[in-house]
């Protein structure tokens, strides 16, 4: 094995066994406080996360560590109908993930700080069993079959971690700049897509090929004014992160497996209301159309003749899964009494899926778009505090409408989902 490989495992098994699909596959939010906040953090300095939600705000963040997991479960469920004896529901397995995080930041002096932030930056993860479809119905002498007409079980188990060593300086007594290189590793797995093997560029890289891993390389920059001693300000951008291509499945994916990190950017505001009581409010866009393998549409594989499809699964321009790009509000309040803080939040970001766009999507259901949030820290002492937080995401459903094409044979495919999350850090400060 790969000297890279050994390492992907490594990083991959102690930092990011992640499975997000809350803002389309991103995260709801990056380190425990902000979560408990909704995930409103653009303008936040009281954690070490800033590689994550802006590099800026190192500068303002003090020496500090961090170090937190969550336990996320999410419920996913796929039906189809108006196929008769191929309609089938199925609910998906594997509902626990462990997602830890880690940060830290060291003053250089009063206006140069240095970090890092190692995070898992999103993910999806479907487990459907298999054996819905009964034999023959999905061909002549075939087996019973996944909701697919696939064998064996069917779904995707996709994993990102991010690092971010980060740089901040203050070019005013309230106001700093910030730039993160971001390193990226993603994992990614498909299982029960054989039915797909006859439409794809490279059948033999389309599915049940265990986990293969992407490098790849991007940067987050970021400003933060405090431009009263109550309002601070914050304003962040990441570029689409060149990933390497999935090799082992370059019959899937558009581009011959090329699965990039989409760009995304946001801006937020903290008011201090009173002494006690903070505000935040941010806005983020995830550009999930820059990236072809998530936001081509099924439709791109007709007409299907004699000579094929028009593009095949893993072609240049192949199918995806025709995500639109995703705008994500966040609110969030905390308030301090005594050595405790509380803290609250609301998150809401508009639909990646289109209900045309339901049947690929069976094995990357990211539907749901209402969140509930509420965290706490306790100050165990000058120097140490310990967070919690807690995440409801509303159970959602996509119903699809002309879903299925008719050269699948037609009819709709509907997708539910709702998620829930606790997590626990760990702040030192020195």
């Amino acid at each position: 094995m790969k000297i890279t490989r050994v390492f992907a495992f490594m990083a991959m098994a102690g930092l990011a066994t992640s499975a997000f699909a809350t803002n389309g596959y991103f995260s709801h939010g990056y380190g425990i406080k902000a979560k408990g906040m909704g995930g409103a953090a653009t303008a936040s300095t009281d954690d070490a996360f800033f590689g994550a939600n802006n590099p800026a705000a190192a500068a303002f963040a003090g020496n500090r560590l961090d170090l937190g997991v969550d336990v996320f479960s999410p419920n996913r469920e796929a039906s189809r109908t108006g196929l008769g004896p191929l309609d089938a529901s199925v609910e998906s397995d594997s509902n626990f993930f462990l997602v830890p995080e880690f940060g830290y930041n060291r003053m250089i002096n009063n206006d140069l700080a240095l970090g890092l932030t190692v995070y898992g930056n999103g993910g999806m993860n479907t487990d459907y069993p298999g054996g819905q479809i009964p034999a023959n119905v999905c061909g002549p002498g075939a087996p019973a079959s996944n909701i697919l007409c696939g064998q064996g079980d069917l779904g995707v188990d996709l994993m990102q971690l991010i690092i971010a060593p980060t740089v901040a300086f203050k070019f005013a007594p309230n106001h700093s700049v910030g730039i993160s290189p971001l390193i990226g590793l993603q994992f990614f797995e498909a299982q029960g897509l054989q039915a797909f093997g006859g439409i794809s560029s490279d059948p033999t890289a389309l599915t049940n090929n265990g986990h293969d891993d992407a490098w790849g390389f991007g940067v987050r920059v970021g400003y933060l004014g405090k431009i009263t001693p109550t309002v601070t300000i914050g304003a962040a951008y990441a570029s689409k992160m060149s990933m390497d291509e999935f090799d082992d499945y370059a019959g899937l994916f558009a581009e011959q497996g090329d699965f990039d990190i989409p760009a995304n950017f946001g801006v937020g505001v903290a008011w201090k209301a009173t002494p006690e009581l903070t505000l935040a409010a941010d806005y983020m866009r995830i550009q999930y159309s820059g990236v072809k393998s998530i936001a081509n549409p099924v439709d791109n594989l007709f007409p299907i003749t004699q000579f094929g499809p028009a593009n095949t699964f893993g072609s240049n321009n192949g199918p995806g899964f025709g995500w639109d790009d995703v705008n994500v509000f966040k609110l969030g309040a905390a308030y301090q009494m005594g050595d405790w803080t509380l803290r609250g939040g609301y998150t809401y970001n508009s639909q990646p899926i289109p209900e045309s766009q339901t049947f690929l999507n069976i094995y990357a259901p990211g539907v749901v778009q209402n969140h509930l949030s509420l965290g706490a820290t306790w100050a165990t002492s000058k120097t140490g505090e310990l967070s919690f937080n807690y995440i409801h995401a509303f159970e959602n459903t996509v119903k699809g409408s002309g879903s299925i094409p008719p050269a699948f044979g037609g009819g709709e495919v509907n997708l539910t989902m709702y998620q829930n999350s606790f997590g626990v850090a760990y702040g030192w400060k020195f």
